[in-house]
């Protein structure tokens, strides 16, 4: 088992973001964690990389417990975020914001193979690499963001709305890209809101409410049950 996540309790401050969150995902897998805007996503993924404290709960990397390990050590160990809202440094070259993801040794030994596999899956990255990032597209930045993270060579990559505010055009060449990926060994763990596109992409899924895991299966066993039908894609 890759990443299982069993009891997951995390507090903002006061206020409690996740009651209740359990789940598994196998090595190889493309696996989508899907739910409202507010249930709960974003701080699931933020928990697993080290961003956020569990308050109880585990969290297993490849068998390893790593609640309590802070991000750049998760990082270390294979995993990688791409954050919603893509958080670039708009003044710095295309080429600056990926290679800022290859920022510990052993990436940065590869950096040069490495790019170039980035910019292989995104070609128009390598045309515009000498541009600063805040003059591209939303789709290339994202482009950007997805890039960066694959500096870090993870072996578990989390995806945070990657497609969020996209063209359809755009959301296909990330669709197609990340496919890539994810055949060359890269397991995928995928927030989103917009279920429908998420199951263009995932093999199966989990689906998050107010904080707690509520329903999981395969794309075929959730979109033929009544309650996911009802309550996630407002179906009679």
């Amino acid at each position: 088992m890759m990443l299982q996540l069993s009891d997951l309790v995390v507090d903002h401050g006061k206020l409690r973001a996740l009651w209740n969150i359990s789940l598994a995902v196998e090595s190889g897998e493309r696996v989508g964690l899907f739910g409202a805007n507010g249930a709960g996503k974003s701080t699931t993924l933020g928990a697993v990389l080290g961003l956020y404290p569990a308050t109880s709960g585990q969290i297993l990397f490849e068998g390893e417990s790593i609640v309590g390990s802070p991000p750049a050590r998760n990082v270390a160990r294979g995993l990688a975020l791409v954050p919603e809202g893509r958080r670039l440094f708009p003044e710095m070259t295309v080429r600056e914001n990926v290679e800022l993801g290859a920022y510990l040794p052993s990436p940065r030994a590869a950096l040069g193979d490495t790019i170039d596999q980035v910019f292989s899956l995104f070609p128009i990255l390598h045309e515009r690499a000498g541009q600063k990032a805040g003059e591209l597209s939303g789709g290339q930045q994202q482009m950007i963001a997805i890039g960066r993270a694959l500096m870090a060579k993870p072996r578990l990559l989390l995806l945070d709305e990657p497609f969020l505010g996209l063209a359809p055009l755009i959301v296909a060449d990330v669709l197609a890209a990340l496919r890539r990926v994810s055949d060359q060994g890269v397991t995928i763990l995928l927030v989103e809101q917009n279920i429908h596109r998420g199951f263009d992409f995932v093999d199966r899924a989990y689906v998050v409410e107010n904080g707690r895991t509520v329903l999981d299966g395969s794309r075929e066993q959730l979109l033929n049950d009544p309650d996911f039908n009802n309550k996630f894609l407002g179906l009679e």
